[in-house]
């Protein structure tokens, strides 16, 4: 029998060696990917689920204010339509670029009127049960299409919004405010108010 030389034994464990090696960064490798894929999934369910804001402007005093940062909640009207009172954050119809936020007064299919400090939805007056800085104008009465809101600002002579340029189209809506994290003081769920036009 002849016996392996010890270049040959060498070598056989040198190879051995390096397979080893590699074995070894294999679970190192693939810990890093599934980490890499798993923070990508959570980026992507965010977004799609949530969305930051930042209002700019007072047409949302006494409810909201300038500055003030806002978690918008982007998967409730897939679930349902909005509702009268939800303060919405949505595309500018003018500009769609830009994100306005307002609150929904009038919904699809209704008639909306408003006369200085008051609205009328169908021909009945609404009581709205917020705070908000009333205003001194007219609009109306116009009949909203099916897929049409309109929407004012809770300071209503200082707000751009549908009794200027229109009401809103569902598709342009981009989620419902649901909490405001800065800054600390005004920390906590947005206040919403479900109300029909009845009441």
């Amino acid at each position: 029998m002849f016996e392996d030389s010890p270049e040959i034994r060498q070598d056989t464990v040198d190879h051995q060696d390096q397979r080893g090696q590699g074995h070894k960064w294999k679970p190192v490798l693939r810990e890093i990917i599934d980490t890499a894929l798993l923070m990508l999934l959570i980026y992507v369910v965010t977004r799609t689920l949530v969305q930051t804001f930042r209002i700019e402007g007072i047409s949302m005093e006494p409810s909201l204010h300038d500055g003030q940062y806002l978690i918008i909640n982007k998967l409730v009207y897939h679930l349902h339509a909005p509702n009268r009172g939800d303060v919405v954050v949505f595309h500018y119809p003018k500009n769609p670029s830009r994100d306005f936020i307002k609150r929904i007064i009038g919904l699809p299919g209704e008639k909306v009127q408003v006369r200085g400090e008051r609205i009328f939805i169908n021909d009945e007056e609404i009581e709205e049960p917020y705070a908000l800085h009333r205003g001194n104008y007219t609009w109306g009465p116009q009949v909203l299409g099916e897929d049409e809101y309109f929407v004012l600002g809770d300071n209503r002579n200082s707000s751009s919004d549908s009794h200027t340029w229109g009401p809103v189209p569902t598709q342009a809506i981009i989620g419902k405010a649901w909490i405001s994290y800065w800054p600390p003081q005004h920390l906590g769920l947005v206040p919403h108010y479900f109300y029909t036009a009845t009441e």
